[in-house]
């Protein structure tokens, strides 16, 4: 799981970056990120990144849980992630990125 997700268009220019904070905790939870460049930004490549980290996860059998933060202000994030079963658990302060909304779903409950 440590091996980050494709963020290429489809030149084969980058686009952005996707990935795991790290492999599943023993409780079976990861963390996915992904982040586009912004002149790459409202074409799909965001959404693009989450299908394949949670088909990723899916197909990992120790994982269960993968979870995301996401700070209040990022609409762009936050429309990423609608419809694909996320619940708001709760929200967490990062030094880095300040307030942010904690968001998980159950892996492959996501309907990738």
């Amino acid at each position: 799981m440590d091996r980050p997700a494709g963020g290429g268009g489809e030149d084969g220019a980058v686009v952005g970056h996707a990935g795991f904070h790290g492999p599943p905790d023993r409780a079976g939870l990861v963390e996915i990120a992904y982040s586009v460049a912004p002149e790459h930004r409202r074409q799909g490549y965001a959404r693009a990144m989450l299908v394949e980290l949670l088909r990723r996860a899916a197909a990992d059998a120790e994982v269960r849980t993968v979870r995301a933060t996401i700070s209040p202000d990022n609409a762009g994030s936050l429309a990423t992630i609608a419809g694909f079963g996320f619940v708001h658990v709760g929200e967490q302060w990062d030094e880095l990125d300040g307030r942010e909304l904690i968001f998980e779903v159950a892996a492959g409950g996501s309907g990738v």
